[in-house]
């Protein structure tokens, strides 16, 4: 199931401000680079985890309905269903209502009977679905241990930025960032 980032979060889960705070910084000429590394530590969590942070609205794209009318969506946590849409043979898309599916938050899951979706006319990306993940609109909705995994990444990027010494290796993510993040993985298989 292909996966198409929609809509990007509104904000990120750590400030410029919180993270200047933990790798004590207390001038303003970093603020941009900080910034960065936010962006980019989520980024890079929400890989680890395999879970969208703030709220965001994402495209999954699938070929046909799955026998047992149940789609495990990769990605969470699933906060809503947008919009459903098939395609017929001429890639002309008709609306399904969100209201046939039923949707399990707990297991990131979007079902319906399998009897009463309409098959696709298309053979390749005939089902779309859009779909709002993350944890909430707010940076205090993001679970703590989560923000604090950000916080460590930034401040080992920040301070290992450019460092490269002929025979020596800097990691570029600490081994503490895995252990914070173990327990919010989602397994894939």
């Amino acid at each position: 199931m292909a996966a198409i980032l929609l809509s990007a979060p509104a904000l990120e889960p750590v400030s410029v401000a919180e993270a200047k705070s933990y790798i004590r910084v207390d001038h303003d000429d970093d603020d941009a680079v900080i910034a960065a590394l936010i962006a980019a530590a989520r980024g890079h969590v929400e890989a680890l985890t395999r879970r969208a942070l703030i709220a965001q609205t994402w495209r999954f794209v699938r070929d046909a309905w799955p026998t047992d009318g149940k789609l495990t969506l990769r990605t969470g946590p699933l906060r809503a269903l947008i919009a459903a849409r098939m395609f017929d043979v001429l890639g002309n898309a008709s609306a399904i209502e969100t209201a046939a599916f039923v949707l399990d938050k707990a297991n990131g899951t979007i079902a319906s009977p399998a009897w009463a979706l309409p098959q696709p006319g298309r053979a390749s990306a005939g089902i779309e679905l859009d779909v709002q993940l993350g944890y909430g609109l707010l940076a205090t909705d993001v679970p703590d241990a989560l923000r604090h995994a950000i916080r460590v990444l930034v401040a080992h990027w920040y301070d290992n930025r450019g460092q490269v010494a002929i025979g020596q290796a800097v990691p570029v993510m600490p081994p503490t960032v895995n252990a914070i993040v173990g327990s919010f993985r989602v397994l894939s298989l």
